[in-house]
């Protein structure tokens, strides 16, 4: 088994819980306001706690932009796979494109009984399932005839197809035993297990029966995506699968991509702070491992790992301390590619939008000059090149975060008499849709400031005491964009109190805006090589 070469995907597996629904979207909406893909929600039709999960997918996607969506997975034993067949397209045209469909062949079958379904023994529920897939698919292709499927659970005779979604919907199954595993690597376009009861160690089994039925189907293993439901614990040591820091995270499933081939991570919670952290430290981390090996780097060091962390599972992904030291500038080792420095720092060279400086960029003081003869091999380099990429991801948001508060500001503008109510409520959803996202933001900014000052700082600090001055000089300006951030906290209680307040909040945006491009572009230029020399511990 081995990497089948898919984009990453990262997302969220929420619990539809009847009795807090306004929770549950905002935890979806965050999901997409903290830059993951992906929002799918559990599907148990009988289940009176739980709202019902294609509504909720409707009214996610519709207060949503880009986040896509999905059931996880869909309980087929107690949805028509005609009708479902059209709720899926219906949404996926309502949202530009945004559905996949994860699909079961069902469980807790007296849950299913009492609720009208039918009782169905295992051989019988794949056998439906298989027969639900041919129903949905037909149904999906709007310029073919009829739909004829005369199966044995799913009988649909003369039915007329439509609509069609508006891209190539995706049918995930979860599958776990021998039968649906094979069915999957004939038919399905994704696989969808659980961490919980499909463990790390049991995929490349299940793995080798999907491959092995996509063959013989005459498809490639590579055409079946690899889905990862996940659980874990953040905590400050490793102890096993998803139980430590973030760098273990993010190693490991990197590996599990390297290695088994899995492409897509959903994480099973129902906590903020939880998502938060997933989308800023662990999914940028994994996509910078990832892209590293399949550029070509062998033996990478992996970004943000953790010393005597858990962070691997076999042999091949160990880095040691002794291969770093080999391929190093003092290494006799031959077949090592090394290369001038190639990761560019990002220019501070857009325009001020405040009129305040709070700080002389004139007197930041510089780090060492590079040694214009020194040359690095490639995975010297990612450790320089990660720092951007997040630097990267922090400017994007901040644009967005711009976006935003135009399009609040350009509502309030086309306020119309006639519609003032309707308006002002539309304006105060947007503002506390802005709210949020400044809020995650916001934290997005401490949390990578705060991981500098306690880890990779010291590390610079004790390996190059010519750093010393530029560290501080960070340092310090950590401390004043704080106190911007602070700021725009509190320009976000006059904000969302009434429409004055939409004027001192783009004050503070502003200036934010200025003093973080300002510092992450100063950061970049001393830090890329020191990086790629010293490396991150």
């Amino acid at each position: 088994m081995a990497d089948h070469g898919h984009d990453l995907l990262f997302g969220t597996f929420l619990t539809p819980a009847a009795d807090q629904p306004a929770e549950v979207v905002a935890l979806a909406r965050l999901t997409e306001q903290v830059g993951l893909d992906l929002v799918t929600v559990q599907d148990h039709p009988y289940q009176a706690k739980f709202l019902d999960t294609w509504t909720l997918l409707s009214v996610i996607a519709a207060r949503t932009v880009t986040l896509r969506v999905a059931p996880n997975v869909a309980n087929l034993p107690l949805r028509l796979p005609a009708v479902l067949a059209r709720s899926v397209a219906s949404l996926d045209l309502l949202s530009d494109g945004r559905v996949e469909l994860g699909l079961g062949a069902g469980a807790f079958w007296d849950a299913i009984a009492a609720n009208g379904g039918a009782r169905l023994t295992p051989a019988e529920s794949v056998r439906a399932l298989e027969e639900g897939i041919a129903v949905i698919r037909a149904m999906w292709a709007a310029d073919g005839g009829s739909v004829r499927v005369d199966g044995r659970h799913h009988r649909v005779w003369g039915a007329h197809p439509g609509p069609a979604p508006a891209h190539d919907v995706g049918i995930w199954l979860g599958a776990y035993k021998e039968r649906m595993l094979a069915m999957t690597g004939r038919l399905a376009n994704g696989w969808l297990p659980s961490s919980p009861y499909a463990a790390p160690d049991a995929l490349p089994a299940m793995n080798a029966v999907i491959d092995e039925a996509a063959v013989s189907a005459g498809r490639q293993p590579s055409a079946v995506r690899r889905l990862y439901n996940i659980a874990g614990t953040f905590a400050e040591r490793g102890s096993g699968f998803l139980q430590g820091p973030a760098g273990m995270w993010a190693e490991q499933l990197a590996e599990l991509t390297l290695t088994q081939g899995m492409s897509a991570y959903l994480l099973m919670t129902d906590d903020a702070e939880v998502i938060r952290r997933f989308a800023a430290e662990v999914a940028p981390a994994v996509r910078e491992i990832v892209a590293a090996e399949r550029g070509g780097v062998s033996g990478a060091v992996r970004p943000g790992a953790a010393e005597g962390s858990a962070g691997v599972f076999t042999e091949r992904s160990v880095v040691t301390r002794a291969e770093r030291r080999a391929d190093t500038p003092h290494s006799t080792g031959r077949g090592v590619a090394r290369s001038a420095l190639q990761t560019v720092p990002t220019p501070d060279d857009g325009p001020r939008r405040s009129d305040v400086r709070v700080w002389d960029e004139s007197a930041r003081p510089t780090g060492p000059t590079p040694d214009p003869g020194r040359t690095y091999t490639a995975h010297e380099q990612a450790t320089g090149r990660h720092l951007v990429q997040v630097h990267d991801n922090l400017r994007a948001e901040l644009q967005q975060l711009h976006d935003l508060l135009d399009q609040v500001t350009a509502g309030a503008m086309d306020v119309g008499a006639a519609r003032d109510h309707i308006n002002a409520m539309t304006m105060r959803q947007n503002n506390w849709t802005l709210g949020a996202y400044c809020e995650s933001y916001c934290r997005i900014v401490t949390v990578h400031h705060t991981i500098e000052d306690q880890s990779l700082f010291r590390h610079l600090r004790r390996a190059d005491h010519r750093l010393r001055p530029v560290i501080d000089r960070l340092q310090e300006e950590h401390g004043i964009i704080h106190d911007i951030l602070d700021s725009v906290d509190r320009a976000l209680v006059s904000f969302v109190s009434g429409p004055d307040g939409v004027k001192e909040l783009r004050a503070a945006v502003d200036l934010l805006t200025d003093a973080l491009l300002s510092h992450l572009s100063y950061e970049e230029r001393e830090l890329v090589e020191p990086l790629s020399r010293l490396g991150f511990y």
